[in-house]
């Protein structure tokens, strides 16, 4: 079921510009490339993101799993590979990956949980469980 959603989201962001409706309605959404680091099998999924407003080349991303007790696969996936793909509105480019912690971590999730509510809930539902891993993209 999650695989036909993220198709029918994918779908619908390169057919509009990297715009999308539904639950991602207006907000910044990156379609995030990884390879799986024990199948070698390509990915691809639509993700929020949140842009650095100091530096225009760089976006953060959030493990969330929508508050799931793990972490999401791509997110192991990213740490692993360092560097990944992404496609924001019409551009396609490279990133290389950094994984963000400590009060840096905890400023940028929650500036994202500000913005989109459903982030501060997700970080409730992981209290004493895990701490959702921010990463951040740099254009390359």
């Amino acid at each position: 079921m999650a695989d036909d959603f993220n198709t029918q989201v994918i779908a619908e962001f390169r057919a509009n510009e990297g715009r999308v409706g539904g639950p991602f309605e207006g907000a910044p959404v990156t379609l995030l490339h990884h390879r799986g680091r024990k199948t070698g099998r390509e990915f691809v999924i639509p993700v929020m993101y949140l842009p650095d407003e100091a530096d225009p080349a760089t976006i953060y991303v959030f493990a969330s799993k929508a508050g799931a007790p793990t972490d999401p696969d791509w997110y192991h996936n990213l740490v692993a590979a360092g560097e990944t793909t992404v496609e924001v509105g019409t551009e396609t480019y490279p990133v290389a990956v950094e994984e963000i912690t400590g009060s840096d971590r905890d400023r940028i999730y929650a500036e994202q949980a500000r913005r989109y509510p459903g982030f501060a809930g997700y970080e409730s539902a992981t209290t004493g469980i895990r701490t959702i891993p921010v990463l951040a993209l740099h254009r390359r």
